[in-house]
């Protein structure tokens, strides 16, 4: 009976497995935090628009120096705050495209070894098989010389 198949670098295969597995939820929470980050840019955009809208004074209301000045001061903190968005933003999408490549080359390091096991599990089938054939060639060799010699 032959042995079953047994791959030598299964302990490799599952550290690369595992290490997939771990560059594929880095991934999921740095997407996360980008999609938060856009999601805060869109919010520091609408409160700009918002503010800028809201900036334009009614006709014949009468508007103070002091008030036109906390104004255009508060457009420019939401101008400094989208701007932080913009550039946080920025970051998280360079860590975003760190973290595919990690996981693009854990996948590939991990694929390597699972063609290499499947190649291996399939000479060890055809050996087997090879062998089996071999047996029956041998037991039919062995059934005809003695109804032979009978």
């Amino acid at each position: 009976m032959e042995p079953p198949f047994r791959f030598g670098l299964e302990r490799v295969r599952e550290l690369r497995a595992h290490d997939e597995e771990r560059a594929k939820e880095q991934f999921a929470a740095d997407l996360n935090q980008r999609l938060r980050g856009e999601a805060m840019l869109r919010a520091a955009e609408e409160r700009l628009q918002d503010a800028r809208t809201g900036a334009q004074p009614v006709e014949d209301a009468p508007v103070t120096a002091a008030a036109l000045l906390a104004r255009q001061a508060w457009v420019e903190r939401l101008e400094r705050t989208r701007a932080d968005a913009a550039l946080n933003l920025q970051g998280l999408d360079a860590r975003l495209e760190a973290s595919r490549s990690s996981l693009t080359d854990a996948s590939r390091r991990r694929e390597v070894l699972e063609r290499l096991k499947q190649r291996q599990r399939e000479a060890h089938r055809r050996e087997a098989n090879r062998r089996e054939a071999m047996d029956l060639d041998e037991i039919a060799l062995r059934t005809h010389v003695r109804r032979a010699a009978a």
